[in-house]
């Protein structure tokens, strides 16, 4: 791979990996992507306009791969289901990473909740994973599921509601 080094060889900038992740971007429609090994990330993002965002898939975790450093700004807004509750809901569950938001336990079982569906505190509401690492997402309070935000297998990102629970 044709790696460029900075004038003080402090770092080492692998422009074939910057050129693969965006790539990933624009293929996956997502805003940002980061992989870390060490010490060492690389972060490339994009901006993206308001009505872009829209209907775009939100970013979802990488594997980390051996590599430098690479920073560009360029933070997105959570997209949410248009027709739901906006992202500042307070009785939303929100993701607290990126990931990959699944419904049920494994392909093929039984969801962990459905719309109207009473919950305890506790109670797993879904998983996301992220980094191979299954994150069971537990409803903070007792209540009742008014509605799911996310898809079964859906990338999410921090912050993302996903379940509110009235």
């Amino acid at each position: 791979m044709a790696e460029e080094k900075k004038n003080h060889g402090e770092m080492q900038i692998d422009i074939d990996l910057v050129r693969q992740l965006a790539s990933v971007l624009d293929d996956t429609q997502l805003t940002e992507i980061e992989v870390e090994d060490g010490d060492r990330k690389v972060r490339v993002a994009r901006k993206v306009s308001a009505a872009a965002q829209q209907y775009q898939a939100p970013p979802m975790a990488m594997a980390p791969q051996p590599h430098a450093q690479q920073q560009a700004a360029a933070p997105s807004a959570p997209t949410v289901d248009p027709v739901g509750p906006s992202a500042s809901d307070v009785d939303a569950v929100k993701s607290p990473m990126v990931g990959t938001a699944y419904l049920a336990a494994e392909p093929g079982a039984k969801p962990f909740i459905s719309v109207g569906q009473q919950v305890a505190a506790g109670d797993t509401l879904l998983i996301v994973e992220a980094m191979k690492v299954m994150n069971p997402i537990a409803a903070p309070a007792a209540g009742t599921v008014k509605q799911v935000l996310v898809e079964n297998g859906q990338p999410v990102e921090f912050d993302q509601p996903l379940v509110v629970v009235e």
